[in-house]
């Protein structure tokens, strides 16, 4: 279906930079946010996750690290040398 819309000059303008930022179309913008408000297509209201993403089995929990690097070493080097001894 083809219409007219009007918005207000701040809409227009936020439209603008949000296509210009995103390279999505100004009509494509458009199409997600209406269907998102009206609980239609690939944005279903309500749903935490799109179609594609498997949610976590149980919530997130913090975790306390087993290993700890020794002073003036990161993890990042530390396996750097692992792999190179590897290699």
């Amino acid at each position: 279906m083809a219409m007219n819309l009007r918005l207000s000059d701040d809409a227009a303008a936020a439209l603008r930079v949000e296509s210009q930022r995103t390279g999505v179309s100004q009509q494509e913008i458009l199409r997600r946010a209406v269907d998102e408000h009206l609980g239609i297509g690939e944005a279903k209201r309500g749903a935490p996750y799109p179609d594609w993403v498997i949610p976590p089995e149980r919530p997130y929990r913090p975790v306390t690290p087993t290993i700890v690097p020794p002073p003036g070493k990161t993890m990042a080097q530390i396996l750097e040398e692992l792999r190179e001894d590897r290699l």
